[in-house]
Parts: structure tokens; sequence; C-alpha cells
């Protein structure tokens, strides 16, 4: 009896990825790899092939991209669905479904899909969705796109696979110039964009600008729709210089003529460390959008900096290697889940990771995002182990008190199967606003993304999907308008109680 546990065990933790996908191999498809650098045309171009086809699948790294493929083929008047984690616009008479690549559907059979920025397979937290993406997506004409640093990644891939690959290339269609001097804020001119790596450096060149220029921000925190906003700004001239982080490197189609530097350091979680010839590239190589600019320029705002980017911009750029990361899916967290007799998430989480052997050049990963979520929804014992999985992989920040609090009370909702109303943590400030201010609207902004996360998944639990969506509307355009004027910079600490703007609800954590 023993020998066959540890038997059914071994078959479990050998896994063939291109066995879990029989439709994609039904198929006999072809892959393509449109590669090259930024502003070279290759997502146009696939685009136009996903527009000529009779059905196809868009599937886009951010929500802001699936919308935007989602405008371009209801511009051209072909039928389409949007699919994100949050939102979901179905159209009966859709051909073509653009999507956010973690919500691929694998039982809908198209012919053409474009999987769009396919160097992110390399990313540590959502590579194994570009990696399902590749593997499974069933579509006779699998194109990808993305620059060339995962060229050998997607040979490998398709070499495991048996399929034929054709590898189109692209060039950039116009010059991208290095600067030979540091440019100071003073001399900064219209159509330049300030790269910072946070949200602080990011609101205080903002401050330092605003009082000579029109200024638009673009960074992480702040919401899709926001960024959109503030990118529409500057590309219909109502701002004249943007600071952002490099949220911008991907997808964002600006006129910029001029990326400027202001640090040659970011902090990437873990430790504080020079720029890579990787991440200057694909942010440079926003600079000087055809159409707009005959050639871009690069530079940095001291000598240092400059010099760095100088170097480092001429630099051979890091091929993505194997392995690449694979995450559990529903399926075998429960058979291990079974087989380990736990119901423990983290504990089948790190078994997976230790033990799992993967045919081909893949290896199992455990998703830092999702084990510390797991360790959250491990401490109500009694939670079924499919809906542990399933929160696990909710959108949460841990570090903001707010979505902090709320997660903690939709899980016991879902272990109570109650009913939980949207409320908002915060009321908005009537008059001045600082940046701390700004944050906690930002943050309210994210609870409400977790809250239409999960509604989409339990709406019978979750049901304030509508008034969810019109509070984020409202959050949306007060942040969009109080970054059109000057932050203040100080905080509430010492400040009398009674001037505060915005406060917590009285009982928040209950307020949800």
């Amino acid at each position: 009896m023993e020998n066959n546990w540890k038997e059914e065990l071994q078959t479990l933790l050998n896994c063939d990825l291109k066995s879990l996908y029989p439709l994609a191999r039904s198929l006999n498809r072809k892959l393509y790899f449109y590669v090259g650098p930024t502003n070279s045309g290759k997502t146009y171009q696939a685009m136009e092939a996903l527009k000529k086809a009779d059905c196809g699948i868009y599937l886009a790294p951010l929500r802001l991209l699936a919308l935007e493929g989602y405008e371009i083929l209801r511009k051209d008047d072909i039928p389409a669905s949007l699919i994100t984690g949050e939102e979901q616009i179905f159209d009966e008479d859709a051909s073509h479904v653009c999507s956010t690549i973690e919500m691929i559907d694998f039982d809908m059979d198209t012919d053409v899909s474009v999987i769009d920025e396919i160097q992110m397979l390399d990313d540590a937290d959502r590579g194994w969705a570009w990696v399902n993406a590749i593997i499974g997506v069933p579509s006779k004409k699998v194109i990808m796109t993305g620059s060339v640093n995962a060229l050998d990644a997607v040979k490998k891939i398709a070499a495991y696979l048996g399929e034929e690959l054709e590898v189109v290339k692209f060039k950039r269609k116009n010059e991208l110039k290095v600067l030979t001097k540091a440019t100071t804020l003073r001399e900064i001119e219209p159509g330049t964009a300030l790269i910072a790596f946070s949200r602080n450096d990011v609101l205080k060149y903002k401050q330092k600008l605003q009082k000579f220029h029109k200024v638009s921000v673009i960074y992480g925190n702040l919401s899709p729709e926001v960024r959109r906003d503030e990118a529409r700004r500057f590309r219909e001239g109502e701002s004249q210089i943007l600071v952002a982080t490099d949220a911008i490197a991907m997808g964002l189609n600006l006129p910029i003529k001029t990326i400027l530097f202001t640090t040659d350091t970011k902090f990437d979680g873990v430790s504080k460390r020079l720029i890579t010839p990787n991440e200057i590239i694909q942010i440079a190589g926003r600079a000087g959008r055809f159409g707009h600019h005959e050639e871009g320029f690069i530079g940095g705002t001291s000598k240092k900096i400059l010099e760095h980017i100088q170097a480092e911009f001429h630099s051979p750029i890091k091929t993505i290697k194997p392995p690449f990361k694979v995450k559990a899916n529903a399926k075998q967290i429960e058979e291990l889940s079974s087989h380990l007799q736990t119901k423990n998430l983290t504990k089948v989480l790190m078994f997976f990771a230790k033990n799992m052997i993967f045919s081909g050049p893949f290896i199992a990963s455990n998703i830092s995002s999702m084990i510390s979520a797991a360790k959250i929804v491990d401490t109500r014992y009694n939670l079924k182990l499919e809906d542990k999985y399933m929160l696990s992989q909710a959108p949460i920040t841990a570090k903001s008190m707010i979505i902090k609090q709320a997660f903690e009370v939709y899980i016991n909702a879902v272990l109570k199967n109650k009913v939980i109303r949207y409320r908002p943590s915060i009321t908005l400030p009537k008059k001045e606003i600082t940046q701390k201010d700004l944050l906690q609207v930002e943050d309210e902004v994210k609870k409400i993304s977790l809250y239409l996360w999960i509604s989409y998944k339990m709406p019978e639990l979750f049901p304030d999907n509508a008034k969810a969506r019109m509070a984020r509307d409202s959050l949306n355009k007060f942040i969009e308008k109080s970054l059109k004027k000057s932050l203040k910079t100080t905080s509430y600490e010492g400040r009398n109680p009674k001037n505060k703007k915005i406060n917590y609800r009285k009982n928040s954590k209950f307020n949800y």
C-alpha cells in the first residue's frame, strides 16, 4: 500500500508541461517571434495580423494594455470582448478577446493569438503566465512580441514543444542617441521625461518642476485609469514634462523626445543596485517616438549618472537563460494536498517548489506574493483548499494597512459564506492634499481592485461590483485632479488631529 502511495506521488511530481494543454497540442500550431527594440513596429504588425484573423486573442501584461488592444479592435469595427481580473466587457458577437495574460482561456481555440512583451517570462512573480501561454494558448498561429534578450528562451521552449518557430526581426525606426553632457533641472525642455525609481522621488521632482512647467506623473501605485489620463495629458500637450518610474517602460506610447535618468540605482525589493543594460534600453526606447520625433535622446541629470548610462547603454543585454519558472496549478495543489494529507497551502506550495520535476527547461517556483497570501489564508483552518488557492492569487499589497485589513475581512467572508458590501475606508479631503493623503487614496483604489477581483470569482458574496466601480471612478478623478495641483509635502505628524483632511473611518477594519 505504501509503495503504491510513493509511486503515485512520484508520478505526480514528474510533469510534462505540454501534456497539460491537449487542445493546443491538437492544433498543429506555428510559432512566430516578432523580435526587436521598442519603437520598431513589432506590436503594431502583430495587431494587424490579429485584425485580419477570423478570431483571435490579445494577451497583455497590463490591464491598461488589454484595454488599449480592445479599443484598437473596436475602432476598426471588430467585435471584441475585454477580460481582466477586475473588469469584464462581453460582446455576444465578439470574434476577438483582449485579456490580461493571467486570464487566458485554455479551452477557447482561435486562429491567431498575440502574446505581448514575451521577455516578461523572466519576471520572478509573473513569468509563469508567459510560460503557460507559450505552451498552452490554443491558436493555430501564435505571435510573440518582445526584445532580443528573450530570443534564446523562445527557441528553447519551441524546441521542447517540437513546434515550428519563425523569427521575424524588426529594427528601430529612428535613431536613439546618448547625450554627451549632463542636463540640470533648469535646462530641461518640453518633451522630456525624467525617470526616478520610487513614488516619493517622482512626486519630489514634480514639486520642483511644476514651478516652471506643467507636469504629468506616472508611477506603479497609480491605477491604470489615472496612468492613462496622465499619459493623455502629456500626449495632448496639456503638460510639457513627464516624471515617471520604470512603469513607462512597458507599452505606453508617448511623444517623448528626451529621457533623463535622475538616478542610476534602484531598489529591486531585496537591495539597492545599479540599473542594468536591459532596464536602461527598455526605458530609453520610449524616447524619440516615430511619427513625433526624427530621433530620440537619453541622458542623466548629473555627470555620474550620465557616465553610467553611457557605459551600460552600449553594453550587451543579458540573455534570459533557462530554467523558466512554473507555478502550481489548482489540480496539482489538490492532488499534492491529498498525498501529503494536509490542507496547509503554504506547506503544499513549498513541497511543490522543492520536489517538482519538469521535462524540458523548466523549474518549479514559489511565487513570493502567493506565499505571503498563503500564510494569511492558512490561519483560517476551516477554509477549503480551493478557496485558499484562489485567495492566494489575489492582488494584495502587504505594506498597505487598508488592503491588508480588507483582505482579512474578505477571507472571513468566504469562510463564513457571508455577504460583504463595499464600503470606503477613508473620507476625502475638501481642500489641500498632502502626499500622504494621496497615498491613502491610491491604496483605497487598490482595495477596490481587490474587491472587484474577488467579486468576479464569488459574485454572490461580493455583490457590490457596480458600486465599487463607481467609487473607483470617483477616487480616480480625485487623484487626477490632485496630480494637476501642487501637493504639500508635509505629513500630519505633529499636527492637530482636527486639521486632518483624510481619516480612517471609525472601526474601519469592518468597513469593506
